[in-house]
């Protein structure tokens, strides 16, 4: 059964970092292309960042582009959202999920669910003072 299992989270203040780790198993992990996705309360899901399956020019949203870096270790079969610089807009549950696409999202047009293939669980961040 595939799964993948976010960790990392919390609650850091504002300009502070946090590292996120995605955990993946149950499929073959370097056969796709990972993301980041988030979803504030009452918002709708937004796409964080891509990576594809070499880990090579991972793509971000404007909102997180500069203070965001994506990256996967294939042989660890785990992927990875280094936040840096982390703002109160930044306070959402994250989420990691795969694809055997790769894709990325341009402004005004939103990730659906069905685009991927597994989802984890969720993982939530708070930035807050």
């Amino acid at each position: 059964e595939a799964r993948l299992v976010e960790s990392g989270g919390g609650w850091v203040q504002p300009g502070e970092s946090l590292r996120l780790s995605c955990a993946s198993a149950g499929f073959s992990f370097s056969d796709y292309s990972m993301y980041w996705l988030r979803q504030a309360p009452g918002q709708e899901l937004e796409w964080v960042g891509s990576i594809n399956r070499i880990g090579r020019r991972p793509r971000y949203a404007d909102s997180v582009e500069g203070r965001f870096t994506i990256s996967r270790d294939n042989v660890e079969n785990a992927l990875y959202l280094q936040m840096d610089s982390l703002k109160p807009d930044d306070s959402a549950t994250y989420y990691c999920a795969a694809s055997d696409l790769f894709r990325y999202y341009t402004s005004g047009v939103g990730p659906e669910k069905g685009d991927f293939d597994y989802w984890g669980q969720g993982i939530q961040v708070i930035v807050s003072s």
